[in-house]
Formats: C-alpha cells, structure tokens, sequence
C-alpha cells in the first residue's frame, strides 16, 4: 500500500463523521448569520432603539450587523492559535457554542421599552460574540475534514463545510419567512421573531452529539507526539507561509459575488431613487432558490477539483462570474426581471460554485498542519472583512442618478475577480500533494497517473462515492 500514515486508505466512519461535524457547524453558522441580518433590517430597528427618530434607529440597527466584522480578525488570531495548538475538535465545539447560544440570547434580551438603552449594549455584545466565533468555525471545520479525509477525496469531502454554509440559509429562510408572512404583524413584532432565534437550541444539541463523537485528527495527533505543536502558531504561520496568506486574502475576494447579487443588486433594483421598481419579494426569493441551487451543485464541483485540480475550478468560476456580473446588472437596468433571476442564479447559485466548493479544501492544503488553523482563520477572515465595505463603495462610485451603472459595477467585480483567479493561479497545486507535504513549498506531488489509481482505490476501499456521501445525515449515521 502506497498510503502514509496520515493518509486513511478509505472514507472511514470518522471521515463521515467529521464531514457531518463541519456541515452541522457551518449550518448553525449561516442559519445565524442570515436570521439576524433578516431581523436587523425588519425587527430590531423597533424594538431594541429609541423610537423618536425611525431614521436613526435603522442606521444603528444595521450598525450592530457590521460590529460582527469588528471582531472577525481577532476570533482568527484567538481561535486560530487555539485549533493549531490545542486540536481541531477542541475549537469547533467551542465556536459552536458560542454561536449558538449568543444567539439563541438575542431571542430572549429585553425590548427597549423594557431596560432602556441596556437593550442595544446587550445586543452589541452578542453580535460581537458571533462575530468572534464564525472567525474559527470554517477554518477549523475545513481543517478537520481534510484531515480525516483520504488521498484523493480531499476536495470532495471539505466541500460539505460550504454545503452546510448553504443550507443554513435556506433554512433560515425556511424558518423566518413563513412566520413573517402568515402572523399578524403585532404578534411577529412581538414573540414571532424570536422563535428562529431560540431555535438555535436545537441545532446546538444535535452539533454537540455529533462533535463529541469526532476523534481528533492523525494529522494534529502526529504533530503534537512529535512535540511540533508551535507556541506561537500565528507568528509561525506568517513567517513561514506569508505569501499563502495574501493568496488567500485576495482570493476571498470572491466574496464580491454574493455582495453583488443579494445586497447591491437588490438595491439598485428595488430602491426608488435608481428608479427600476422591482418588487421587493423578488429579492426575498434569489438567495433561497441561489442556495438550494449551491446546495445541489457543490459536491460536484468539490468532486471535480479531486480529478482535475483546485485551480481550474477557482480560476474558471472567478472570471466567469466575474463576467457575468455585466449581464445581471444590465437585465436589472433595463427591468427584465426574469433574466435578472435568471442571471443572478447562474452566477450565483452555479458558477460561483467553482470557487466556493473548492476553497474549504485548497486553503488549508496551502499551510502545514502545525499553522493550518491559524493560516486560513486569519487571511480568509481580513479578506472576507474587506468585502464588507464593497456596498457601500458601489453605492458611492455609482449613486442614484448616476450613468452607466451595470458597466462601471461590472467592471469592478470582474476586476476583483480577476485579483482572485490571479491570485489562485500563482499558488501551488495541491490535489496531489501527501498530506505529510502539504504547506511545503517543495513538496513534489504524486504523479498523475499514480495518483488516479490510488484515488480509484480509496473508493474500492469503502469510499461510497459521490451518491451516498453527499448527505450529511447519512454521514452522522
């Protein structure tokens, strides 16, 4: 058997098991994300503010949403430091409870009218809270998949981790949505909002009885036997792999995509000062039908980087939804709202996909186990921060009034873009790289041809294939 010692010969109980393990997480995760930013926009501005200036109360309502980028990086340093020196398994419980039962506090905190001005403070506080735990979620989740995953299904695997981002958002769409629409408006305004909130509840359990039963990682394990595990894990990982780090900051630049399609381009649709006059639930239904579509389409793509490489993919799907950025912002322009859902999907819920399934496996194959956590925590995290601040550029180098929108908008994502697909083409291929060599700037990776044979032999061993595995619950099972 051509197979290292920290590469499993097969898709093991624990390889599906962490697979569930960071798909549950990342679930949580986006599940949290998505509620409170719904309910920032539509709940929060009356409840948790001062009701003399509604104006005011909606800047600081959406304020509190961007306080949780305050606090990314330095959950990254914190959280990264933590998984690099006291193991994978160690940090993604903790993140998870943290997420989760911040916010299943924001559903139980006291109105305004209730503690006065300790209402906002409290409701700071537990952003900044969830802030600091999705700095560690991803990266430690990713990590721990890889790490348990075998030669040659590593891209497949650590996919579900971005497939779990997905699904939380459908489901709190699936959650949200319906109470909205069928409460009264009084009873929504004042318990309704809080069920998806306390919800939370319930998926921390289920995440706790699958996290508890992942083992620790070989690769971590090996590591710390050696007595390798570094004291300073973060400085380490900027000395070693700097140039890594800024391959990652600017390929999470792709984040430009999702901002364009759900935030920019529902604004330029549906507010009256652009003057296009698309209906609002329009854009209520293009992140959900988006994400079931990602939903569907990312294990394949996550398949695909293992027979092909993890380049290809990212740099393809960069530039093409980069280009198809123009076509989106020009069918709202002209108000063709069917080819705009159209556009938007494509580029969002297919083509996008070629980078969002492939990066959960080719960051952490950039770093060596010791500063793997850390590496992808802290340059995924400053990259993805900095796409934050895009609406509001857009919104200034293109205001209402303004010509030539969908150009001088496309002509900005497709350059960013291009930064990511640049960026990803001057890094190492990892497909076929040993997990022993990975985040070694000279490893030599295994022949092709080698390579597929052992590839085909990790799935006569046992690995299901795409079918069975492509579900989590199956998975957990």
């Amino acid at each position: 058997m051509n197979t290292h010692a920290s590469d499993p010969p097969k898709a093991s109980r624990q390889t599906r098991k962490a697979t569930a393990s960071g798909w549950i997480g990342s679930a949580l995760e986006y599940y949290d994300f998505f509620i409170y930013a719904t309910a920032a926009a539509l709940i929060f501005p009356q409840i948790f503010f001062p009701k003399t200036d509604p104006k005011v109360a909606i800047i600081a309502s959406l304020a509190t949403y961007g306080v949780g980028y305050i606090a990314r990086p330095i959950g990254a340093v914190i959280l990264g430091h933590w998984g690099d020196t006291h193991g994978r398994k160690r940090v993604l419980i903790l993140c998870m409870f943290l997420m989760g039962f911040s916010t299943v506090a924001v559903g139980l905190l006291p109105t305004y009218d209730q503690i006065g001005l300790w209402a906002p403070a409290m409701l700071v506080a537990l952003r900044l809270i969830q802030g600091f735990a999705v700095a560690g979620e991803i990266s430690s989740a990713s990590s721990m998949i890889l790490e348990h995953s075998p030669f040659g299904r590593r891209g497949f695997y650590s996919s579900f981790t971005l497939q779990g981002v997905q699904a939380g958002q459908v489901l709190a769409a699936a959650v949200f949505l319906p109470l909205a629409h069928y409460m009264s408006p009084d009873a929504f305004l004042s318990w309704g909002w809080r069920v998806p909130f306390i919800m939370s509840f319930l998926v921390i359990v289920a995440g706790y009885i699958i996290r508890r039963q992942v083992h620790e990682t070989p690769v971590f394990k090996e590591v710390d036997a050696k007595g390798l595990v570094p004291k300073a894990p973060v400085i380490q990982a900027v000395t070693d792999s700097w140039r890594d780090m800024i391959r990652v900051m600017l390929c999470s630049l792709m984040n430009v995509i999702p901002v364009v399609a759900t935030v920019f381009g529902a604004a330029y649709a549906v507010q009256p000062g652009y003057g296009i006059g698309f209906a609002k639930d329009v854009y209520l239904w293009i992140p959900v039908v988006g994400n079931i579509l990602a939903v569907l389409v990312i294990p394949f793509v996550g398949n695909l980087s293992d027979r092909i490489g993890r380049r290809p993919p990212i740099i393809v799907g960069a530039l093409a939804s980069g280009l198809l950025s123009f076509g989106y912002l020009y069918a709202i322009s002209i108000h063709n709202v069917p080819l705009a859902i159209v556009l938007s999907l494509l580029m969002w819920g297919v083509v996008y996909q070629g980078y969002n399934a492939v990066f959960p496996s080719f960051y952490p194959e950039m770093f060596p186990a010791r500063t793997r956590v850390s590496g992808m925590a802290i340059s995924q995290n400053v990259g993805t921060a900095f796409t934050a601040l895009l609406p509001a550029l857009f919104v200034s180098v293109a205001p209402p009034g303004s010509n030539n929108i969908p150009f001088t908008i496309g002509m900005i994502t497709l350059s960013i873009c291009g930064i990511a697909a640049l960026s990803a083409w001057t890094a190492r291929e990892t497909y076929r790289v040993r997990m022993d060599d990975l985040g070694d700037p000279l490893a030599r990776p295994v022949d092709k041809a080698e390579y597929l044979r052992l590839r085909a032999q990790t799935m006569a061993n046992g690995d299901a294939g795409s079918s069975s595995a492509a579900s989590p619950a199956s998975a957990a099972r």
